[in-house]
């Protein structure tokens, strides 16, 4: 894109993102399915004011959303009935609400580098979340399958995946990625680290994954130690949500939970046919040379991506040392670690 194509007047257009939310908070589009399409019909079925919903669905209409079918009464089209999609998360009172109005703290985030999430809504982002059920099942569906798909892709690890027995996937919502792996190595086994309320509802994604079986669920925080023993911990989409001292953390957890793992390997036999154990981390690390990224995980809880180069340094603070770093087949950056006093100096 050349600057003279730039248009700033529509990069800076506010209010058309905020009508959409507000229709779909609204339920506007079903609304209208169910017949309601005259404006003061709608207002009162919507329970808000006539004039300013008005408002609202001409400037809607006029951006392609929605028809006017005559003065006053309104239609849907295929524009308006996306507003009810799955996976858009624009009602205002959930999720969604929550995001849109902490971009609205960007400014206060540059000038401080650190999130104002607690000043905007009373709780800093995690205590929020548990302090509101219905918003933390909204998350759990956003970072899960109705926000960001369903995974299909594998990771590649040093070594394969031949001798690994256990992984444990740490932060793992409601259990998409770690079904998408266990399908992939069946004679894999999974653990399912995250809070209560989130792994309660994974019953349902590793039903129809078809790994129900294969899954002990444990509903904890991961800055408590982690089941320990196991041959790989991945961290998907964690490190990013997280500054530095809570990354270290993070990763000091695994590597704990790996050196146990290391020990047992080291005891005899028995453990020998699962290889050292390691940590793989998807998100939060970007190769050197990436342009950097402005994500609302910095914005809402503080978090941020490392270059491998800074990441480096935080994995040696928790006992860990690099063993892989690249872009693979998926597109996706993805950094293998082991316990740094088990790793082989020519690894």
């Amino acid at each position: 894109m050349t600057n003279e194509s730039v248009d700033l007047d529509r990069m800076l257009d506010l209010a058309t993102p905020w009508c959409l939310m507000v229709a779909a908070t609204l339920r506007i589009p079903d609304l209208i399915a169910e017949g309601h399409r005259d404006v003061s019909d709608l207002a009162t079925a919507a329970g808000c004011d006539r004039d300013a919903l008005h408002a609202v669905l001409d400037h809607l209409v006029s951006k392609g959303v929605f028809q006017e079918t005559t003065p006053g009464r309104f239609g849907n089209n295929r524009a308006a009935g996306q507003l009810t999609g799955a996976g858009r998360f624009l009602d205002l009172e959930g999720i969604g609400g929550r995001m849109a109005h902490t971009w609205g703290t960007l400014l206060d985030y540059v000038r401080t580098g650190q999130p104002a999430y607690r000043e905007l809504f009373g709780r800093p982002f995690w205590e929020d979340l548990a302090a509101h059920p219905k918003i933390a099942a909204d998350f759990d569906a956003l970072m899960g399958p109705a926000g960001h798909g369903v995974p299909d892709f594998d990771i590649e690890l040093t070594g394969g995946w031949g001798g690994l027995r256990t992984m444990v996937d740490v932060g793992g919502g409601t259990g998409a990625m770690l079904a998408s792996l266990l399908r992939r190595h069946p004679h894999v086994r999974g653990i399912l680290v995250d809070f209560p309320g989130t792994v309660a509802r994974a019953g349902e994604i590793l039903i129809a994954g078809g790994v129900a079986d294969r899954v002990t669920l444990r509903g904890q925080s991961f800055f408590d130690p982690l089941p320990a023993g196991a041959g790989l911990y991945l961290l998907k989409n964690v490190l990013n949500d997280w500054p530095d001292e809570q990354t270290v953390a993070i990763l000091r957890r695994c590597a704990e939970a790996a050196e146990a793992a290391a020990a047992a390997e080291a005891a005899g036999p028995a453990a020998a046919a699962q290889p050292t154990s390691r940590i793989a981390v998807l998100g939060g690390v970007s190769p050197d040379d990436a342009p950097r990224s402005l994500g609302i995980d910095m914005l809402v809880a503080g978090g941020k991506t490392s270059t491998i180069s800074q990441f480096t340094q935080l994995a040696r603070q928790a006992g860990l040392e690099i063993v892989a770093a690249a872009t693979q087949a998926s597109g996706r950056y993805v950094v293998e670690c082991r316990p740094a006093s088990h790793t082989a100096p020519d690894d």
